[in-house]
């Protein structure tokens, strides 16, 4: 058997429920509710089952989240091969998705959508165009892009990113996951 005790009420607990009943709008017809009333002085037995608890349950190892993804950097998981095939811009984009002239939030959705059905249509490699921008820090598609493609929505679907060419940082291709 184990033994439980229930918390008792304090005062200001009370005082405090007292005030909240009085800012709480009533349905129609309703009055409002008393105060949980205190209990009453002891102890709450609870009977458990007799059977033995302690029993070996084995361990489920839950699945690590994917690594960061840096566009450009090698993932783990990959054979060099791909990598450098990806990487020097030899393995040829399926699908390219252009996001230039649009806000943030509406590259954000086309790029989760392209991205869903890319990968829905068994689709290998695919290029996003995000645009260099204007100044020295580029523009905010293609500075928010690395973040996107590592929020756990878009994360389990991309397993590389990287520029087609070293001198093309407008758009990246991405190599993604096939589908299981």
């Amino acid at each position: 058997m184990r033994v439980l005790r229930r918390k008792q009420l304090t005062d200001r607990d009370r005082e405090e429920w007292a005030v909240y009943v009085q800012h709480v709008s009533r349905f129609p017809g309703r009055v409002a509710p008393e105060p949980p009333p205190a209990p009453e002085a002891g102890v709450i037995v609870v009977a458990i089952a007799s059977q033995p608890v302690a029993r070996m349950v084995p361990i489920k190892r839950l699945p690590q989240p994917p690594r960061i993804l840096a566009v450009g950097d090698a993932p783990s998981g990959l054979d060099k091969s791909s990598w450098n095939r990806l990487r020097t811009g030899k393995l040829t984009p399926q699908r390219t998705l252009d996001l230039h002239g649009r806000t943030a939030q509406r590259a954000f959705h086309a790029l989760q959508v392209f991205l869903a059905v890319a990968q829905a249509d068994g689709l290998r490699c695919v290029e996003v165009i995000t645009g260099k921008g204007s100044g020295e820090t580029g523009g905010v598609i293609r500075r928010e892009f690395p973040l996107w493609i590592n929020l756990p929505t878009l994360r389990p679907l991309v397993l590389a990113a990287s520029h087609p060419h070293a001198a093309n940082s407008g758009s990246v291709r991405l190599l993604l996951r096939r589908p299981r």
